[in-house]
């Protein structure tokens, strides 16, 4: 089952419990689904749907910072209800050390050779990692490799 029809089984799943809060957050992300498609005139796979909620996560933790910080707790809870069910779709986090050993292996395919070569290996990363993994914490572990190299 691809990752877009398994997030249209839990919306109607979601209706049938009447549990409003879920049912609200993945109609924003269908919502979102559906219009790169109608956009872009393309048929979502597995990787782009991923790219909308890993973009879908990040707006949300922006929210909750700005919230936080004026005073606004109860907005923010909101947003770390929603950050909660979008994450479900997620794939598993990697650890830090295959993280590191995947930047290794990137510097190596890549004949990266110092820090001008950072476009390379991340472009050898990032289909990897998309989803898997903070790809600004990604960033900093490439270009502390290549300072090194």
């Amino acid at each position: 089952m691809s990752l877009k029809e398994k997030i249209n089984e839990d919306m109607k799943a979601a209706m049938r419990a009447k549990d409003m809060a879920k049912l609200g957050t993945i109609r924003l992300l269908t919502a979102a689904m559906k219009q790169k498609e109608v956009d872009e005139r393309i048929e979502l796979t597995d990787a782009h749907v991923l790219a909308i909620i890993e973009k879908m996560i990040k707006q949300r933790k922006d929210s909750i910072s700005q919230f936080e910080a004026g005073g606004r707790q109860d907005l923010a809870d909101n947003e770390k209800a929603e950050m909660a069910v979008l994450s479900v779709y997620m794939p598993a986090a990697m650890s830090e050390a295959e993280i590191q050993s995947e930047v290794a292996a990137a510097v190596a395919a890549a004949g990266a050779a110092g820090p001008q070569d950072m476009g390379k290996v991340m472009a050898v990363l990032k289909p990897k990692l998309a989803g898997r993994a903070d790809m600004t914490a990604v960033s900093g572990l490439v270009k502390a490799a290549l300072s090194k190299a």
